[in-house]
Order: C-alpha cells, then structure tokens, then sequence
C-alpha cells in the first residue's frame, strides 16, 4: 500500500464505456484511486512501469497484446505491481494461463462490484483471489496439472514473442504495423512468422488466424 494509504489502480480495458464505468465505481470507494486507463495490453505494461500502481485490473481478451502476455510483462518488468484480471471466460485454459503468468487473482465479470472490492483488498494484502464460481475447478485442475507436470498455457510451443506476433497477424496487422508495435525489424517479424508457421505446420495467415481464434490466444470481435 502507498504512503497515502491508498491503493493506487490501473484500469486496463479496450472497451472505453467499460474502464470508465468502472474508474468511476472504484473511486467512490474509501482508499481506492484510478491513476489511468489503458486501452490494450501494451499500453498497460507501458503505464504500470511508469507509474508503479498498486495494482493493475486486466482484462484478458484485448488487442495487440492480450492480457495473458500483459500480465506476464508486468510481473517481470515491475515485479512490484500486482495484477488482478477480470474476464468474461471461465475456461480453466484462461485461468491456468493467467495465474502460470504471475497474476494473484480471478475473477468473471458477471460477478457483482462488492466481490471485485473484496478481491482488491485480498490481492493487496499478498493473497490470491478466485471467485467463488470458478474456484474449485481451478484449483483442481491446477493441481492435476502441476502433479502431471503438463503444462496448460495457451500456445505453449510458442515463444512469448512469436505468441504475439501471431496475435498481431491474426488481427490483421502487417509485417510492417507488426514491427512498429514491437519495436522490431521488419525481418525480425518474418522471423518470427517462419518459426511459427513451422512450429505449427500451418503455412497460411488464415491458418494462423484460425489457430489463434480457436486457441484464445486473440478475438475477433473487438
């Protein structure tokens, strides 16, 4: 907790009616300040390094980068800001990918503003929140993964960075809009394509596109 006693937040969210809502209900709240909004993944690992929030509440199904490879930058580039993330999904693919990533806690937007105070005040204080709907299905189907020694991340035969240029190609982006987001040769991009097209053995965009959709790792109804 900050020296102001309050627990500064950041609102990552693509839909701008959505993180304003919610800035607005989080201020009204004792203790609670929304330092800034980010519109995507990226723009969330940017503003959390530079601000240092107490906390970030991510939503998981964004463009450019998705909230799974956002929380897996914050947690490595400012180890210090915890993360929450709340989703519309519920498949234990999304929660195992969220949580192996370094996030404390879960929740589902169907769940009432009360619980997602009560998660915030339980991330802050060092523990992990699941909500309640979803807990334990979670829980066991972490545990059978970690004793099996399995791993259950979204496209885990891809780096975390090709896993992002697939999600770039898969939003139409191309091979130059690609490289400018990720600060990269255009090269570098093909690079990284040609590797996961052959990891894959899938030799189309719309192949690519099709496996990126169907594994979660984008959405195609931004």
């Amino acid at each position: 907790m900050k020296a102001d006693l309050s627990i500064t937040i950041l609102v990552a969210d693509d839909h701008a009616l959505v993180r304003e809502a919610f800035s607005v209900l989080l201020e009204e709240k004792p203790n609670l300040k929304v330092i800034a909004q980010a519109k995507d993944g990226r723009e969330a690992v940017q503003l959390a390094r530079k601000l240092r929030p107490s906390m970030v509440i991510m939503d998981i199904a964004m463009p450019g980068m998705n909230g799974i490879d956002a929380i897996q930058e914050i947690v490595a580039r400012a180890p210090d800001v915890k993360v929450l993330a709340l989703s519309m999904y519920s498949d234990r693919r999304f929660v195992a990918g969220v949580l192996d990533a370094g996030a404390s806690g879960y929740l589902l937007k169907e769940c009432a503003f009360e619980e997602v105070i009560r998660a915030i005040h339980v991330v802050e204080a060092g523990g992990v929140y699941l909500c309640p709907q979803i807990a334990r299905i979670v829980v066991e189907a972490y545990v059978r993964r970690l004793s099996a020694g399995t791993d259950s991340l979204i496209c885990p035969v891809l780096s975390p960075r090709e896993r992002q240029t697939l999600q770039l190609i898969a939003e139409g982006r191309t091979t130059k809009q690609i490289a400018s987001v990720l600060s990269v040769s255009t090269k570098t991009v093909e690079a990284h394509r040609l590797r996961t097209m052959k990891k894959l053995n899938i030799h189309s965009v719309a192949g690519l596109t099709k496996y990126a959709v169907s594994e979660g790792l984008t959405f195609l109804d931004f």
